[in-house]
């Protein structure tokens, strides 16, 4: 479900889609890098200036799904425009700045991005530009990333499945929301 909060900037309507705490999994697999399943938790706020705030963690799962280290961290803030223009400022743990050029579908949620520029500093790693596609797919949101160094051509090295993280305030809000007059055996309503 969907939900356009009260106080959100009205030039992030369009956005709306991505609020909210995400957790879910993912693979990770580019040439000089270790392979391997991350989990990942992505976090979309707003503060109703006319941004979002995004933050991003992800780590290497074991065979069993357990946490065993970091993977990546992002933060950045992303906007857009009243043609659906989005642009994403993004630094990265290991030491790359990126700003993000790309265009919100019409008529659904999804968001293609790609780099416009890339600064890095002395320590980081090989890193020239990259895509990255967004989509909110049945009440989840889905990504992939790809990405290219000055000896990989570009191509995807990250993507994951993210589920909605409802609180319980969230559960409550909603059952206060719903109509007076549903039946109490919980039966009568699905007949």
């Amino acid at each position: 479900m969907i939900e356009i909060p009260s106080d959100l900037h009205k030039d992030l309507v369009p956005l709306a889609f991505l609020l909210g705490n995400w957790a879910g999994a993912g693979v990770h697999d580019f040439p000089g890098a270790e392979k391997c399943n991350f989990g990942q938790e992505v976090t979309f706020t707003h503060d109703g200036r006319d941004f979002l705030e995004y933050h991003s963690h992800t780590w290497v799962l074991d065979n069993d799904g357990n946490k065993v280290r970091p993977l990546e961290s992002e933060s950045g803030f992303w906007r857009i425009d009243d043609s659906r223009k989005v642009e994403v400022t993004m630094v990265r743990d290991d030491g790359v700045i990126e700003v993000w050029y790309g265009e919100l579908a019409d008529k659904k949620p999804q968001i293609d991005l790609a780099t416009d520029t890339v600064a890095r500093t002395a320590s980081s790693a090989p890193y020239s530009g990259g895509k990255r596609l967004y989509g909110y797919v049945k009440s989840d949101l889905m990504w992939v990333g790809e990405k290219q160094t000055p000896e990989v051509e570009l191509r995807p090295y990250m993507s994951a499945h993210l589920k909605k993280v409802v609180t319980p305030e969230e559960v409550e809000r909603w059952a206060k929301a719903l109509p007076d007059d549903l039946p109490d055996d919980g039966i009568a309503f699905f007949k």
